[in-house]
């Protein structure tokens, strides 16, 4: 017998979409993905979640979470069973200024957080591409890294307490408000990262900061990656650790950008090789507060570092943001990339994270393994250089999957013999379980193993995605 009659009377038929009406759910942003669910639920409370997961798990149902649906993995992905779209559990419960934190549902676009942050004088600090339309629920899945990880770590760090429903129905409240509590394992980072293989997060109290009151922003050309983390190390002793971006764009990225996107412009009038994009903030009034001469503090701090590199030899080339229409253009040309990345097909993409002074290693190691996989093939580069995430794409021309696997393959060499991760910031899903199979310590895998059996043991919650079959 089909759920799909009882789920209305659950949700309301405005709630359960089937057919075309699950279209723009059932295909993933970039096109590579197009599945075909039973139905698309839209539960409005935390008691409709439990109420939805019973009925699925009554009926052997698949239950595939799905928010703002701008993943890259195919983690949401299914052929007929339930997808769970948490967009109708969108309410910001509470901020809380005094305490720094709030409290939202995971249906809560990040923007809006953003938003709801800075009308109490704070901020979320967790800043990307998609964030007009990622969820919370989302990005606490998928462990979602962004430009400020540098400065305030990826989601986990930004997380005190879920609220999450098991596979079961049960709802498990770990909606915790304190820093420090050790009574036990720490359960709230099991869900975190785990891409709804073993629940479904429903809220979350997640920190604030105090808004910046000045940026301090530049575009720079380095002599080479290790001059930049040079510069990175200063400005970060200079400042006291004020550094919220240091973003590397190299020549085939600003090749891509004035070729996709002409009216972004470039910052330099030759492609450099290694190009930067450096940020500081600060909440001080002592580094915030405009001077007599006009000037800011912070602003002078990072002109100062860039002109004694200059004179070290290390930098060749900066131009400083003097307005916030010049910091948006920069950021522009850096918030790109996705477009840039998606301009060209077939793309073979990585997500890669490695020690910073092993990314030219890397870099120099991985270029001629592609030229002689893929002869010809382009290459677009982009890095959160700060803390080590590299955005790898290669165009090899040639669509095949054995050409693909190649491609991966020697990528994953390379990572793996530098110390690195193959997954940094967008998740395993369905693209990586290959990835899993052949670099993830096989302990580590058996006990991933373990802990899905024993939470999920009917293995209904978006089964297939993360954990490769043995």
């Amino acid at each position: 017998m089909s759920p799909i009659p009882t789920l209305k009377t659950l949700l309301g038929d405005a709630n359960v979409l089937t057919g075309p009406d699950t279209a723009r759910y059932a295909r993933d942003w970039m096109g590579n993905y197009h599945g075909t669910p039973l139905a698309v639920a839209r539960p409005g409370t935390t008691a409709e979640v439990a109420a939805t997961v019973r009925l699925a798990a009554d009926h052997g149902l698949p239950v595939i979470p799905v928010s703002g649906n701008t993943g890259l993995t195919g983690a949401t992905f299914t052929e007929s069973g339930l997808l769970l779209s948490t967009e109708r559990l969108n309410r910001i419960r509470e901020i809380r200024p005094r305490s720094r934190i709030a409290i939202v549902e995971s249906g809560v676009i990040l923007s809006r957080l953003h938003d709801a942050a800075e009308a109490e004088g704070l901020y979320f600090p967790l800043w990307f591409g998609a964030r007009g339309s990622a969820m919370i629920g989302g990005v606490l899945s998928t462990n979602a890294g962004g430009s400020n990880v540098l400065r305030y770590g990826s989601t986990r760090a930004l997380c005190l307490g879920l609220e999450v429903v098991l596979p079961d129905g049960r709802v498990l409240d770990l909606m915790s408000e304190l820093h420090k509590d050790n009574s036990g394992y720490d359960l709230k980072n099991l869900f975190i990262g785990a891409e709804g293989t073993l629940g479904i997060i429903t809220a979350a109290v997640m920190k604030l900061v105090p808004a910046p009151r000045a940026h301090a922003t530049a575009t720079l050309a380095a002599r080479s990656l290790p001059d930049a983390l040079v510069l990175l190390n200063r400005l970060q002793a200079a400042t006291g650790g004020l550094v919220e971006a240091f973003e590397y764009m190299p020549a085939d990225f600003m090749a891509r950008l004035e070729k996709v996107r002409p009216d972004l412009g470039i910052p330099f009038p030759q492609h450099r090789d290694c190009t930067i994009l450096v940020e500081l903030a600060a909440t001080a009034p002592a580094l915030a507060t405009e001077t007599a001469e006009g000037t800011v503090p912070l602003a002078d701090l990072l002109e100062q570092t860039l002109a004694e590199l200059m004179g070290e030899g290390l930098i060749l080339d900066a131009t400083l943001a003097r307005s916030t229409a010049q910091r948006t253009a920069m950021w522009a040309r850096r918030e790109a990339a996705a477009e840039l990345g998606a301009a060209v097909h077939p793309m073979i993409d990585s997500d890669i994270a490695l020690p910073l002074d092993k990314v030219e290693t890397f870099l120099a190691r991985i270029a001629p393994r592609v030229q002689a996989i893929a002869p010809g093939a382009e290459t677009l580069t982009v890095a959160h250089l700060g803390d080590g995430n590299i955005h790898f794409s290669v165009y090899p021309g040639d669509p095949s999957k054995a050409l693909y696997d190649r491609v991966i393959t020697a990528i994953e060499d390379e990572v793996q013999a530098l110390g690195g991760s193959f997954s940094a910031e967008h998740g395993v899903g369905l693209s990586k379980l290959n990835s899993m199979a052949r670099r993830k310590d096989p302990v580590a895998l058996d006990l991933m193993r373990l802990l899905k059996q024993a939470i999920d043991p009917a293995n209904i919650m978006n089964p297939g995605k993360v954990i490769p079959p043995k």
